[in-house]
């Protein structure tokens, strides 16, 4: 799969307010719900990124944690829902303002 559309969930945990600023300042990460406090004084949030951004996360005073493949996970969502409106009879007549088109 191509790196261009693989989008990664990647679990961010930076030692201190001040790292995590400047990370979050230089990168602007879309970041997945809020920021959390660990007991050890760390913050944590999760961000989705490409790899390229993940590398680009990567520095000091910095751990990152690959949670998922979150473009691999949506695609194995999409593939379960079915076509077609499930709650339309089978004989259901399309309506609506657009004309009725009949096979000559």
């Amino acid at each position: 799969m191509s790196s261009e559309y693989t989008v990664l969930r990647v679990r961010v945990t930076a030692e201190d307010a001040e790292t995590l600023r400047d990370l979050l300042r230089d990168h602007r990460p879309d970041i997945g719900g809020r920021v959390r406090q660990n007991a050890d004084g760390s913050l944590t949030f999760d961000a989705y990124v490409s790899p390229e951004q993940r590398e680009a996360l990567a520095r000091d005073r910095v751990s990152l944690e690959t949670v998922e493949d979150a473009t691999a996970t949506g695609r194995a969502r999409q593939a379960e829902v079915g076509e077609g409106d499930r709650f339309a009879p089978e004989d259901a007549v399309p309506q609506g303002l657009a004309l009725k088109v009949r096979d000559i």
